[in-house]
């Protein structure tokens, strides 16, 4: 259950729609595209066999709408006041931010821009349909996590129970504390399968490595004296950029000898509210 959405747009300028509470003159009729997206699966069919093979699977971008009545007071707001007002925040084509705060205590944000925004003004209930085109259809919670950690040279795992619907990538920060010239993340995801990532490249005491598995964010970078360098090439061709899965993720950290901390940092995503 929602409680209230927060809009907000580049310039910092902020909207709090109360769903139970119309004092500011919005009442919130309505807001559609909250459940998980359609998914577009495509499939392969072959001479003499029935049916088809799975090939790939991708979700859609989401379409968030809503519908919000206006109710002035008529001292202090007019119809028309609230319609210029809301002009600010959803005007066609703008960037938005939503920010959708649950019954329970979750805070998910969302970003799109606007497609359509249909106020009549010759109608007795006057309401406003909002149009919103997400293109990354997942709700990011806004708290991020950190988990802390060392390498270890053992089989020795640790789990990342990840309460997110939707696969998330990670902020994985290495402090280097000794020479070093590899490393490797395993990854066991709840489906059984193992994943791994393999680093190769010479690193010093003081160095920071920071690999980022962030979908539309990924990057290996290695900060030395103040100074940023891209290690991309250092990321073996079969390594997977690892992402969490709902469930327990089996994770480990090897490099040889002794014990080097870690971070790894992450949102939980969900594909519905």
């Amino acid at each position: 259950m929602i409680e209230k959405v927060e809009v907000r747009t580049v310039s910092g300028s902020l909207l709090t729609l109360q769903l139970d509470d119309a004092s500011n003159g919005y009442a919130v009729a309505d807001i559609d595209g909250l459940d998980p997206v359609k998914a577009t699966i495509v499939s392969s069919s072959f001479a003499e066999m029935d049916g088809s093979q799975y090939l790939s699977s991708r979700r859609e971008e989401r379409n968030i709408t809503f519908r919000i009545g206006f109710e002035p007071n008529y001292a202090s707001m007019s119809v028309r006041s609230l319609r210029n007002n809301l002009y600010k925040f959803f005007i066609p084509k703008s960037y938005v931010k939503l920010r959708f705060y649950m019954i329970d205590g979750l805070i998910v944000e969302i970003s799109g821009r606007v497609e359509s925004f249909e106020a009549p003004l010759f109608t007795q209930d006057p309401i406003a349909n909002i149009s919103v085109l997400c293109f990354d259809p997942d709700f990011i919670e806004t708290t991020p996590i950190i988990v802390n950690g060392n390498t270890v040279a053992t089989t020795t795992e640790f789990n990342i129970d990840y309460e997110g619907t939707t696969d998330t990538g990670f902020v994985f920060v290495l402090n280097v504390n000794r020479t070093l010239s590899a490393f490797t993340i395993y990854h066991h995801p709840p489906d059984g399968s193992l994943q791994l990532f393999d680093f190769a490249a010479s690193l010093l005491a003081g160095d920071v490595v920071t690999i980022s598995t962030v979908s539309g964010a990924k990057k290996v970078t290695r900060t030395r004296s103040g100074s940023s360098t891209s290690l991309l090439y250092a990321k073996s061709p079969q390594s997977t950029w690892l992402e969490l899965q709902n469930g327990s993720n089996g994770l480990r950290v090897y490099a040889t000898g002794a014990a080097i901390p870690f971070t790894i940092t992450y949102n939980d995503r969900y594909g519905g509210l």
